[in-house]
């Protein structure tokens, strides 16, 4: 094939997971994750991983790769997938990334460096600060240190403010003297970008219907393990959508209907940031239409690759 690699994304429940192992079954390629959600172990039922029986006929990387305790970025992301990536290639085979985490997305396109770990001590400092004075104070002192930085942050972007704020206290070097972003840039030409694209309403009504099956499948009791555990679930984890919902429900005594309703607008909501992220950045999109199945959606983009 012409692309090593392609990238097969889409919003949540748009049918990604299906359409990428339709593709890496035909043409013997392998699948490479690009979900921050399922590189955890122990989490299954909310991040729609893979099935034992997909995982036996094609093979999957970056899946169950860390425990729910560990705090996992785009930072640790990047490389797995660049190691991923050759791994693949040394066999022969064409990678088929998979997965709706845009941020990874965009940080491989555009050459993502990792700055210093997270130090969740002072950005909680900080965090607080803001709730006293806001955020246009800490943008005040950011343009004191790293005036160029200021210039590209919005004064009330207080997450990005904290960040460089927090890469100048930990390196000594303004953030925009080894900018994260745009080290390395690959651009369009480094891979194939495919997101698919549905119709709002339709992809709602996948969304309610995935969201109804992960409930029948356990989700409540998987969510009431791993709030129990030892050790309790990394921020980053706790953020999946689904355990926070139902935790929460449960803790408030809301029925099984109410828990359901709260998961499927946060998976709407999701969605939408999704979409939004995925529009600034260089893919060509895939309308799929209601019954469509995988495989035709599948044999739509390798038409499209010249290899259909």
């Amino acid at each position: 094939m012409e692309h090593p690699s392609i990238v097969i994304t889409g919003p949540t429940a748009s049918g990604k997971g299906e359409v990428g192992f339709e593709i890496a079954r035909q043409i013997g390629g392998e699948i490479i994750s690009l979900d921050s959600m399922k590189v955890y172990r122990e989490m299954d039922i909310a991040t729609a991983k893979p099935s034992a029986d997909r995982r036996s006929e094609v093979r999957y990387h970056l899946v169950d790769i860390v425990g729910p305790d560990v705090d996992f970025s785009i930072g640790d992301y990047l490389p797995l997938l660049e190691h991923a990536l050759k791994d693949v290639a040394s066999r022969g085979k064409l990678a088929v990334i998979t997965g709706g985490t845009a941020l990874y997305l965009k940080g491989y396109l555009d050459g993502f460096q990792a700055g210093p770990a997270a130090d969740w001590g002072f950005r909680k400092k900080l965090l607080e600060e803001a709730k006293d004075v806001g955020p246009e104070r800490l943008h005040e002192r950011l343009r004191a240190l790293d005036a160029e930085a200021s210039r590209k942050i919005h004064p009330r972007d207080l997450r990005r403010i904290v960040r460089a704020l927090e890469v100048v206290e930990k390196t000594g070097r303004p953030l925009s003297a080894d900018w994260e972003w745009g080290r390395r840039p690959r651009g369009s030409s480094a891979l194939k970008v495919f997101a698919l694209e549905w119709d709002r309403a339709e992809l709602h009504e996948r969304i309610d219907r995935r969201v109804d099956l992960m409930l029948e499948r356990g989700l409540v009791q998987e969510s009431l393990r791993l709030r129990d555990r030892q050790p309790p679930l990394s921020r980053s984890a706790a953020q999946s959508i689904g355990y926070k919902e139902v935790c929460q429900g449960v803790l408030l005594g809301r029925s099984r209907e109410e828990i359901a309703l709260q998961v499927k607008t946060s998976t709407r909501q999701l969605a939408k940031r999704q979409l939004t992220w995925l529009r600034k950045l260089p893919v060509e999109w895939v309308v799929v239409r209601a019954m469509a199945r995988a495989s035709e959606v599948a044999k739509e983009i390798l038409k499209r690759l010249g290899a259909g």
